[in-house]
């Protein structure tokens, strides 16, 4: 096994810091968190680092994901430093846990175990984790036909819960099912919207929102990561069309819809033709 690098040595200091800005003569913000009050914050940084990730590859990307990745790791030796406090568990067994975890989970490298390829790995990780939650008592459901997808954003676990079941054979046969109820739920919230109550409104647009996540995945996309990428060409376009308007010297706030239109539509244009 390759020797530890001296320099990850470096997140002893990182720990000290962080018991530092934590101790008495501390840092108030810091002191004053607490594993809820940071809840905000790893999500945050996660969806910073995942943005990072998709970057083109290059210098860029490579410094972004140093500074993202610090500040990820930031998070969990904050977390480790709170249980500390309290007792419960230290960075050092966060780790071990980790360790421990990869060793059960990979025994075709670690043990005797012989697979052909990956989807072997993944359904080997699968029985073992499935295994690991029924001794502990964790497994939400003894049902092997129950769900218990695992807490994620909602759009992705919407797309979990169509991969489940789709294992389960309870799916449309292909998009075009898929795409038929989008459809049908976006009739039914338009119902809503014209007829109904806000719950009831709230109730058809989630449907509408959980068949797209499904559709996207009859389409082999991820609706996640298709959301990101629209998330970012809507924001590149405005800020492009804000940017053209201050080149003609013109106050945004001042501009009609109309006029508006026409520079989003110049933006449009122009970032289409880089």
């Amino acid at each position: 096994m390759a020797a530890i690098p001296s320099n990850l040595r470096q997140i002893e200091s990182l720990v000290e810091i962080v018991a530092r800005l934590r101790g008495p003569d501390g840092c108030p913000w810091d002191k004053e968190q607490t594993h809820e009050s940071l809840t905000q914050y790893a999500i945050e940084e996660t969806h910073e680092l995942v943005e990072v990730l998709e970057y083109p590859s290059g210098a860029l990307k490579d410094q972004k994901m140093k500074e993202e990745l610090g500040d990820v790791l930031f998070q969990v030796v904050l977390h480790a430093q709170l249980a500390s406090e309290r007792g419960a568990f230290t960075l050092e067994d966060v780790i071990s846990s980790i360790s421990e975890k990869l060793l059960r989970r990979h025994p075709h490298v670690f043990g005797d175990t012989k697979v052909a390829d990956s989807a072997e790995v993944v359904r080997n990780w699968e029985s073992i984790k499935k295994a690991e939650k029924a001794a502990d008592g964790s497994g939400a459901s003894a049902s092997p036909y129950a769900l218990n997808v695992p807490p994620l954003p909602a759009l992705q676990r919407a797309y979990k819960i169509g991969k489940r079941t789709e294992k389960l054979q309870f799916d449309w046969e292909d998009a075009e099912g898929a795409m038929n109820k989008v459809e049908e739920e976006f009739a039914e919230l338009r119902e809503a919207i014209d007829e109904g109550t806000d719950e009831q409104v709230q109730a058809e647009l989630g449907d509408v929102l959980f068949s797209l996540a499904q559709l996207s995945r009859h389409l082999d996309l991820e609706p996640e990561q298709i959301l990101r990428r629209g998330n970012v060409k809507f924001e590149t376009r405005f800020n492009k069309m804000v940017e053209l308007a201050a080149a003609d010297g013109v106050d945004w706030g001042s501009l009609s819809m109309d006029d508006k239109d026409k520079y989003w539509v110049k933006a449009k244009e122009i970032l289409r033709g880089k």
